[in-house]
């Protein structure tokens, strides 16, 4: 029964999904920072609204963290975080950048088959890695060798968005969204790529197709490149056995993950031993090169100052930096703050004392501050391999995913989720193909409006799970499969917000100096998006027909 609380819980819930299509910061008084309300704070600042209204209790709150209806939360984000630390770690060891630049060479100077060897290197890492490793390094890479080659970077770069998103369908590592369907509706990991890799195949192609045709003049992909170099793949793979070793840890991985879901077993029991006994390797290996003054990802062995240290962004660090022309065979490095920024940062803080009359607590919060920026510095050095991938970890995901949880099941304590269910049932009477279509249309368009695909995936699941008595198996099925090709290919979108990745790849580019509007990004994406979603369904519809 739809009460006053539960009319409040739904507006609270849309209000909370706006500000993280659109966040803002709140002025503060002088000296205070902004406080931000955006994709990490208003889910939060929801469910304490929420809780204080009694719109929902601790046991509401228990069930978003701890899971109900066999989604496990703590399950998907272990599994997730587990997985992403070793591509990470990977990825940082070169492999990724020298495969890029071994493509370049082969695309030579032939502008479309450089961009087709592009698409499909990017497409077969993301399959193997998930979608952010490879946005993560890809991004940076593009946006230099199109400076380089003196190239529009426009083309480039939505043409890899939109092969990274798509290609994190296969496995059901490669994106959250996948692993939230495969807890909610008791899929097989296995059988998870069995049923999605046929669409990913049809999607994958058209949207190439789609780019093809939308990048058909020559001042976006030349015919020849007037700027082409060979580039030295060996250059860039700064830890050929550090790339060896993770690239042997994170197969074996994924197969034991695969193996193990046919025995039910928990996958993150078997993700997270395996992220561990990387992490142990990681620390020694860069003590063992440490110690004995070895070159360590390319860099020398001469201080802390020439170690990278991101400080600037937790959420979305700036992953590498451009190199200049004359030195663009070496790997792009972080930002680093030097010994110059931190005595910067102190006579700074000296100054402001001076300056005026302040407590002495502020000259111990300086010091202290100082301290621990030069103790981080001395350990980046040591250990480069962790505190270069710690930043890069998807740290937004957690307190993310745990309050859309939240939330949801807060829409399904106030009787909403049942409302849907209904409405569900009423708009398909519990037919297989007009549910196929109806979950994975409203799948795409709720990616862009419900909070990234995330939430689209959590709260279509739910859905789906209520109207479950009145659905086949058969039906079930397929709305599962549905909204797997929808919640991946929905990243490729109209809205950043739309996936994790999207606010990534902005990310990254607006710290390279590229702007890159909303307006710009739908009017890209709306042609590939349209074509792979009418192409991705029609390919789950024939298989439902062949299989049932």
């Amino acid at each position: 029964m739809i009460t006053g609380y539960s009319v409040a819980t739904l507006v609270v819930f849309i209000i909370s999904i706006g500000f993280v299509i659109y966040p803002v910061s709140i002025p503060t008084p002088r000296r205070i920072p902004r406080i931000p309300i955006n994709l990490t704070t208003a889910p939060i600042l929801a469910i304490a609204i929420l809780w204080a209204a009694q719109c929902l209790d601790p046991a509401v709150i228990r069930g978003g963290i701890v899971g109900t209806d066999g989604v496990k939360p703590y399950n998907i984000l272990i599994l997730f975080f587990s997985l992403a630390y070793m591509a990470i770690t990977l990825d940082i060891t070169g492999i990724l950048q020298s495969a890029a630049f071994w493509v370049s060479n082969k695309g030579g100077s032939n502008g479309w088959k450089l961009y087709s060897y592009f698409y499909i290197l990017l497409t077969l890492l993301s399959i193997l890695l998930g979608n952010d490793p490879v946005i993560l390094s890809g991004t940076a890479f593009l946006i230099y060798y199109t400076k380089v080659a003196e190239l529009n970077h426009i083309s480039w770069l939505m043409s890899e968005f939109a092969a990274a998103n798509t290609a994190s369908m296969v496995l059901f590592v490669g994106n959250p969204t996948n692993v939230v369907i495969c807890e909610g509706f008791s899929v097989n990991n296995a059988a998870f790529t069995a049923y999605t890799i046929l669409p990913f195949i049809a999607c994958s192609i058209f949207c190439f197709l789609a780019l093809g045709g939308q990048y058909r003049d020559k001042k976006y992909v030349p015919r020849r490149l007037t700027h082409a170099t060979d580039l030295d793949a060996r250059s860039v793979l700064l830890d050929p056995i550090g790339a060896c070793v993770g690239s042997f840890m994170l197969g074996s991985a994924l197969i034991l993950c695969l193996v193990v879901s046919f025995f039910g077993i928990d996958v993150w029991m078997i993700s997270l031993p395996f992220a561990v006994a990387k992490f142990i390797y990681d620390i020694a290996w860069d003590h063992y090169r440490f110690s004995r003054k070895l070159p360590m990802l390319g860099r020398g062995q001469n201080g802390p100052q020439e170690q990278a240290i991101p400080l600037d962004d937790v959420m979305l660090p700036d992953s590498q930096t451009l190199p200049d022309n004359n030195n663009r065979h070496r790997q792009p490095t972080f930002p680093t703050p030097t010994t110059d920024k931190v005595n910067s940062i102190s006579n700074s803080e000296h100054a402001v004392i001076n300056d005026s009359p302040s407590p002495s607590s502020k000259i111990f919060a300086a010091q202290w501050r100082s301290k621990g920026i030069a103790l981080h510095k001395r350990l980046h050095a040591h250990f480069p391999t962790f505190f270069t991938a710690l930043p890069r970890l998807p740290f937004a995901l957690v307190p993310f995913a745990f309050s859309q949880f939240i939330l949801i099941e807060a829409l399904s304590h106030q009787g909403w989720i049942d409302v849907f269910g209904t409405w569900l049932l009423r708009a398909t009477h519990g037919n297989m193909y007009r549910t196929i279509w109806l979950i994975g249309v409203l799948g795409v368009i709720l990616c862009n409006i419900s909070g990234t695909n995330i939430g689209a995936t959590i709260l279509l699941t739910k859905v789906v799970r209520a109207a479950s008595p009145m659905l086949s198996d058969q039906t079930i099925r397929a709305a599962a499969i549905a909204l797997a090709v929808a919640s991946n290919i929905g990243a490729v979108s109209f809205t950043f917000s739309a996936s994790l990745a999207g606010l990534l790849w902005k990310g990254i580019l607006k710290q390279k100096g590229i702007i890159v509007t909303q307006t710009t990004f739908a009017y890209w994406n709306a042609l590939p998006l349209v074509v792979m979603m009418i192409v991705g369904l029609s390919v789950v519809s024939a298989e439902m027909a062949v299989l049932y």
